[in-house]
């Protein structure tokens, strides 16, 4: 009779170790791997003759799957036009960001409109749901309501009722009874997605499943769900931000870099149809160490405001904090100052922050971001009216950029007048448009014109 094995399973990374070890060797992570035994399974039976055969791909109609609109334009722009049936679309986050706010909105609106509606919670009794549905107008007839942790149950109910859409909160709830594995480990996880997936693809059930992240701000289990769902969305702000933005970091139907802007009210999250204008609202005059960047999120422009602040080192090594910006592109931007414009950082601590808590990937923003840390530096506020928007190479150089027209249109409804481009793409841009940008071709005439003296 075989004997079960017993493994060591890594609850951050999923990494397999046969022995106990205090770090994964995977990750690096510090006594995450958890015991669990592997069942010996008995010799597998000959899978039956499938009766599916290769087919010329020009055998193939391709039919007009028509998306689901979820009642929220800011959502649908994530999820690329609407939710697509039978896929499986996973929604993380910090606990207390929104998701299950989110997820019951979603609910609650696609039930009204559409047809039945499952949502299942494995952290929240039926009448706290109800009290949070009731806060947020979520009370619908169609929206059922079922509090349970065991999958097995959750896949009868959705063969007896058969809703349209299904909705778990949250992943780390869920266990299968035919795993030994305590519900939020990997394995459990692992298998309840899979169970999921299969659940969606069978019975054409297009399915949400809110997960939680880890300590280093990744979703749980990330080599396993994000690779096993269609669509992952991430929940970006702090819990005591009014601000919560929604970023699409997986797609298999849609663009991977759009996001949607919300804010968080008594009555739940209030989509925002004008970021910039929301980013901006605060900005009353000028100020040294602060400048608004024209970057892009997939195929929306948007302004925001770029802060830095360069200060004398107090002794030892001088310190290099970046939030919201990658802190080896501002380490890059601190080298280029130095070398092509002049600028003395090296004994000068930097601070770079982008306001409102926007996390910005656009290299695009580098123009604005090389503006800011001057700026701070030879303490000059910039031009009142003027826009960044450049790609700064380790020569000193601004490069071109994605989408420009699009950042222009932006810039100019907002009321700037004066917006850096790189030179190369000024002289193409059409001729209405030319009274306001200015053309530069280095940092260094950049820091001229957006500072003067």
């Amino acid at each position: 009779m075989a004997r079960d094995k017993v493994a060591f399973r890594c609850q951050e990374c999923g990494y397999i170790a046969y022995r106990w070890l205090g770090r994964c060797p995977d990750c690096g992570a510090w006594n995450s791997l958890i015991e669990e035994r592997q069942e010996a399974q008995a010799p597998r039976r000959a899978a039956p003759v499938s009766t599916v055969r290769p087919e010329p791909i020009t055998a193939i109609t391709s039919e007009d799957i028509r998306r689901m609109g979820t009642g929220s334009a800011e959502l649908d722009r994530v999820l690329g036009g609407g939710i697509v049936p039978a896929s499986l679309v996973l929604v993380g986050g910090d606990p207390g960001i929104g998701k299950s706010t989110l997820l019951l909105s979603l609910a609650a609106s696609l039930a009204r409109e559409r047809g039945v509606v499952l949502y299942v919670s494995g952290e929240e009794s039926a009448r706290q749901i109800r009290l949070r549905a009731e806060r947020l107008g979520a009370v619908t007839e169609r929206l059922l309501l079922l509090p349970e942790t065991d999958l097995n149950r959750v896949q009868e109910a959705v063969r007896e009722v058969g809703p349209f859409l299904l909705v778990i909160d949250s992943i780390q709830t869920m266990s299968l009874s035919t795993s030994s594995s305590p519900p939020g480990s990997i394995a459990q996880i692992r298998e309840c997605t899979a169970a999921l997936l299969d659940l969606a693809k069978g019975h054409g059930v297009s399915t949400f499943i809110a997960g939680h992240v880890t300590k280093q701000g990744a979703l749980a289990g990330p080599r396993l769900l994000e690779h096993m769902v269609d669509t992952v969305l991430y929940f970006e702000g702090e819990g005591k931000s009014a601000y919560r933005i929604l970023r699409a970091v997986k797609n298999r139907f849609g663009s991977t870099n759009e996001i949607a802007v919300f804010t968080m009210e008594q009555s739940g999250l209030k989509e925002v149809t004008n970021p910039s204008q929301l980013f901006l609202s605060d900005r009353t005059k000028p100020v040294p160490g602060a400048v608004v960047v024209a970057t892009t999120q997939g195929t929306r422009p948007l302004l925001v405001e770029v802060q830095a602040l360069v200060s004398p080192a107090a002794g030892g090594p001088p310190r290099r904090v970046g939030r919201g910006v990658d802190l080896s592109r501002l380490l890059t931007l601190l080298a280029v100052l130095e070398k092509r414009a002049g600028l003395p950082l090296a004994t000068f601590d930097v601070y770079a922050n982008v306001a409102g808590g926007v996390r910005l990937d656009d290299p695009a923003a580098d123009l604005g971001l090389a503006l800011a840390i001057a700026s701070s530096f030879w303490n000059r506020a910039p031009l009142r009216t003027c826009v960044a928007a450049g790609e700064i190479g380790l020569t000193g150089e601004v490069l071109s950029v994605a989408h420009l027209r699009a950042r222009l249109k932006e810039s100019v409804s907002l009321g700037f007048h004066q917006i850096l481009v790189p030179q190369r793409q000024a002289k193409s841009m059409p001729a209405e448009s030319k009274s306001v940008i200015l053309g530069v071709e280095s940092v260094s005439q950049a820091l001229d014109i957006a500072l003067p003296r």
